[in-house]
């Protein structure tokens, strides 16, 4: 666990909330957005209240003040990823944004257009974000899509991989931990074998941002994406502001994605060229207080750790699936083996529908997510519809987990299940 948890709670206003009932909150849908420190809190509305401008476009004041911490939170994300430059960080809304910038730009003319006859390949664990942009890139290119899928204990069979990367393949792209099975996935040994037929790699880290120490520059080239997104709001941080990693040789080689104020170098009635990266794939007013308050989460992340959040990860993460497992009737969808996977533990109670454990959850105070969390062919692969997913983070404590397995426990005797 963290040291000095309960400190660390109360950097979260919101955790002191109580339900209607007067009981305490249990918040175990992470996965699905984390809470926030007051430090992200105060430094957005201090943003606002003293520095607010536009930024790269006025030169007084607070325009200056607004473009330097605005460019500061691109250091910090810089930093908090271990990228190799700060011009490889592209601010977007989030990270379905962010994928379908790669996707988009990927079909444009250019040297990695992809085009009739190649492929790309992602896997049948992705949240959707990462499966429709490259649904609609073939859609418009002829390209084929195909995919690794994945056993019964939730990890990805790469006995295809030879198949599924070859001399066709153009682009391999893969969640890094799943948002639904928790799985975390062996990324630089399928990038090695992308970048050695000359793919280019797409990793989602939307979940691994979280609660996985990254360093870009410490990977072995060979082994390192070509790409790597995530969304703020995962990572202590505001909504509305996503990060596009993108190597230096791939963001130049992309044309732009959104034409606008900002990302040009010139405009003239008979044409127009661009800037340089990563400002040419930031057209417009970009989301700037949000910006700031995912610089204000990265630091808070790195002052704690990433190798002790992760730690805290797993342990509250073991403890949560060995309670789990005392439950009669009781399935978890993903891998079993915590040193495999994240925070996110799906489950299905035989005789009860997701939902209806959801709601009689929410009335315990315990809050989950149910339904197919936007990864419906996981959930295919299964043979269900949707599950009830728990989600922990670095602020979750041993007791929650015990308030989680109580009230499953709750849900089985409501519905009369042991009659």
């Amino acid at each position: 666990m963290l040291p000095d948890l309960e400190v660390v709670r109360k950097d979260f206003p919101i955790l002191t909330r109580t339900t209607p009932g007067g009981g305490p909150l249990v918040y175990l849908d992470s996965a699905n957005t984390s809470q926030k420190p007051q430090v992200v809190i105060d430094t957005m509305v201090d943003h606002l209240e003293r520095h607010n401008a536009n930024v790269a476009r006025a030169m007084h004041m607070l325009g200056a003040e607004a473009t330097e911490a605005f460019e500061g939170a691109r250091d910090k994300v810089a930093s908090f990823l271990g990228a190799p430059s700060r011009d490889e960080i592209v601010f977007t809304k989030n990270a379905s944004e962010a994928l379908n910038l790669v996707a988009t730009t990927l079909g444009l003319k250019g040297d990695l257009q992809v085009g009739e006859g190649d492929l790309v390949v992602t896997t049948e664990m992705e949240h959707h974000s990462n499966i429709v942009p490259w649904q609609m890139l073939c859609e418009r290119t002829g390209a084929e899509l195909a995919w690794f899928t994945f056993d019964e204990q939730g990890y990805l069979d790469l006995s295809d991989m030879d198949r599924l990367i070859t001399e066709r393949t153009k682009v391999v792209t893969l969640t890094w931990v799943s948002n639904m099975l928790g799985t975390v996935n062996p990324i630089g040994e399928i990038a090695r074998r992308a970048h050695e037929v000359g793919a280019v790699v797409v990793v989602d880290a939307s979940q691994a941002a979280p609660q996985l120490p990254i360093d870009l520059a410490a990977m072995p080239a060979e082994e390192r994406p070509d790409a790597l997104v995530f969304t703020g709001h995962k990572v202590v941080g505001p909504t509305g502001i996503g990060v596009l990693w993108g190597s230096r040789a791939l963001l130049e080689a992309l044309p732009p994605f959104l034409g606008g104020g900002e990302m040009i170098e010139t405009v003239r009635m008979t044409g127009s060229t661009y800037a340089g990266i990563p400002y040419k794939f930031e057209a417009g007013t970009p989301p700037i207080v949000e910006a700031v308050g995912l610089g204000a989460a990265v630091d808070y992340l790195s002052a704690l750790g990433m190798e002790a959040v992760h730690a805290h990860e797993q342990a509250i993460t073991g403890y949560a699936l060995e309670g789990l497992a005392s439950v009669k009737g009781l399935k978890v969808l993903g891998p079993l083996d915590v040193t495999r996977r994240g925070g996110a533990v799906s489950f299905e109670i035989e005789g009860v529908h997701p939902h209806d454990v959801m709601t009689v959850l929410d009335t315990r105070g315990v809050a989950v997510r149910a339904g197919h969390h936007c990864a419906r062919p996981a959930h295919e692969k299964y043979g269900v519809q949707s599950s009830t997913r728990a989600s922990s983070y670095l602020y979750t404590t041993p007791a929650e987990i015990d308030a989680l397995v109580d009230a499953v426990e709750y849900t089985r005797s409501y519905f009369r299940l042991d009659n």
